[in-house]
């Protein structure tokens, strides 16, 4: 009932940039912690940055300075602004979103959008 579904991923050089963005849909009264992780062929999936409702961030060691995580909650939708590109960030990176029901009784659940590919080419 609820879809997340991730945009802007593909192929860049090193040094290069990209903007994702991860809209969600469906049965949604709010949006708390908002999130992009990422998962490189081998690896687990591991946080790259997350944002709350006040719009507090953290992110990984591996990306500060570089990646800049934002929202729009009118458009119920996170951005993730990805600078200074490198090989190493090559993964195909998920959004996640808890999403609040109120129907027929309040709750949270986090949901995973299906992914988008990031290539960064040496």
């Amino acid at each position: 009932q609820v879809q997340l579904v991730e945009s802007g991923g593909g192929l860049v050089q090193a040094g290069g940039s990209l903007r994702l963005s991860c809209v969600a849909s469906g049965r949604i009264f709010s949006i708390n912690a908002m999130g992009w992780y990422r998962q490189a062929p081998g690896n687990q999936r591991e946080l790259v940055a997350r944002i709350t409702t006040g719009d507090s961030t953290n992110y990984a060691d591996s990306v500060k300075g570089r990646f800049t995580i934002s929202r729009d909650n009118a458009k119920n939708t996170v951005y993730l602004q990805m600078n200074s590109l490198k090989p190493e960030d090559t993964a195909v990176y998920y959004c996640n979103a808890e999403i609040v029901d109120v129907f027929p009784k309040p709750k949270a659940s986090l949901n995973w959008g299906q992914g988008t590919q990031v290539t960064v080419s040496s």
